[in-house]
């Protein structure tokens, strides 16, 4: 597997044109809206993580699925979806991948020839430049979201904007905006995910737009997957919703604030057929599956019945499904896959500040002392995405973000983006309590994504 870095936790010790058009302002308004009600989901799970996890049986049998199977008397999930009723767990697991060309086990250090690792550009620091960061204007990005934009939304510590990744023993490659266009010419570079990913593909796009003429590029209307083009280098940089990876019944961008989260754990055909087509992909998936327990509807299933599960393990039987159509489907001599590792989340300032009792309201600075280590990052579900990528062999690329994200605990809009409904007196009266410390101010930590994206392009 092609690896950028290997992933650290293990000896790092707990411390560880230029408007949208009416209708695509419309479909933002409604997605971004439609986020408040899981980041209060995902603030519950940390807070009371027992509640996150349903016990099985010690003694279910093990048997094997092959995934991504077509099954056209499957009815497609959404919103409307139900289960007709929910058993225990069968202890069904996802089939084993084939090595897809000399892989095995090799871990996060895995690499080939051409990208032997001279420097891990994932271990370093933050340093404060204001000189060159950041890489554009907040202002003059016309996609910019308004859940991000904390500078428009009242934010005037702008240094969260300052701050440059200098890894340890070498330079990470600035980005530049015309030599990734000449990357990008005639191909298609489709980030696939939820709202972190999409906060990355608007990190993208702004750094990207500035030198394509406003009538020479355009950006698309469809919530679901949402295109900008730049004509002049027939290239196309597109965002498919799909937080979950596997087909589930919070496909929908904008309404999927649902009580009861189903999954088809065995089958990412749904969304592969848009994303099959893509050049460059970059996947993300973690944060919704911290948000309680899931109900798998396997596609075999007749009856509606659904399994449960909790976040982790469910979590394992996607990531299987997907990368058996990694493993099945991708020839790494024309497509290049990368998968971004979780984006942590900081709501407990105790864990870098002990005593304390907020969260990322009011930060200012970076976490300071290497080796940062919060609850935010789940070390579990990182240990078993590891093991499923580390099967994958030289067909993707991880991009490790997590520790590096770790430290900047005042990179989050925390209250300075817009609100969807009006807040409470109480609420407004104590603004941790309405804080966003899961999503990133742009520009700001995303940047530094793309710009290690680019790195390794």
């Amino acid at each position: 597997m092609v690896i950028a870095q290997r992933w650290k936790w293990s000896n790092s010790g707990r411390k560880k044109t230029p408007y949208f058009p009416l209708l695509v302002l419309f479909l933002v308004a409604f997605i971004a809206f439609s986020t408040l009600h899981s980041e209060h989901s995902i603030h519950q799970i940390h807070e009371n993580p027992d509640h996150a996890r349903i016990h099985q049986e010690e003694h279910v049998s093990v048997t094997y699925v092959k995934p991504n199977l077509l099954n056209r008397a499957s009815e497609v999930l959404d919103r409307f979806s139900r289960c007709n009723s929910t058993v225990e767990y069968s202890g069904r697991k996802i089939a084993c991948l084939g090595s897809g060309g000399g892989g095995g086990s090799r871990g996060f250090s895995g690499h080939r020839s051409l990208e032997t690792e001279k420097c891990d550009v994932f271990s370093g620091k933050w340093v404060f430049d204001n000189g060159s960061y950041p890489l554009y204007n907040e202002a003059d990005c016309p996609y910019m979201s308004d859940q991000l934009a904390c500078h428009k939304h009242g934010r005037n510590d702008l240094g969260y904007q300052h701050w440059r990744w200098q890894p340890h023993n070498c330079n990470l490659k600035r980005f530049d905006v015309k030599e990734m266009w000449e990357k990008l010419r005639n191909k298609r570079l489709m980030f696939v995910g939820d709202s972190l990913n999409r906060g990355q593909w608007i990190s993208m796009v702004c750094l990207l737009q500035s030198v394509i003429p406003a009538d020479k590029r355009s950006m698309s209307p469809n919530a679901h997957l949402t295109i900008f083009r730049a004509e002049e280098y027939n290239a196309t940089v597109e965002f498919l919703w799909a937080p979950l990876l596997v087909e589930s019944n919070s496909d929908d961008p904008v309404n999927h604030r649902l009580d009861e989260r189903i999954i088809r754990p065995d089958t990412v055909l749904k969304h592969a057929s848009k994303w099959e087509h893509a050049d460059i992909l970059v996947f993300n998936t973690y944060l919704w599956w911290r948000q309680g327990p899931v109900k798998l509807l396997w596609t075999d299933e007749e009856n509606g019945a659904c399994e449960q599960l909790d976040g982790r393990e469910a979590m394992e039987l996607a990531m299987g499904a997907w990368a058996d159509w990694v493993s099945t489907k991708v020839d790494p001599l024309k497509k290049r896959v990368f998968f971004v590792t979780m984006s942590p989340t900081h709501l407990w300032s105790r864990e870098w500040k002990p005593g304390s009792e907020g969260n990322c309201y009011g930060e200012k600075d970076p976490i300071d002392f290497e080796g940062y280590w919060g609850s935010g990052s789940d070390l579990p579900t990182m240990h078993s995405v590891e093991k499923i990528l580390s099967n994958l062999s030289s067909k993707v690329s991880v991009i490790n973000i997590t520790q590096l994200s770790e430290y900047r605990k005042d990179g989050h809009p925390s209250i300075f983006r817009k609100f969807w409904e009006p807040l409470r007196p109480e609420k407004l009266a104590n603004p941790p309590s309405y804080s966003d410390c899961i999503h990133w101010c742009l520009p700001g930590v995303p940047d530094v994504w793309n710009e290690l994206l680019f790195h390794f392009l």
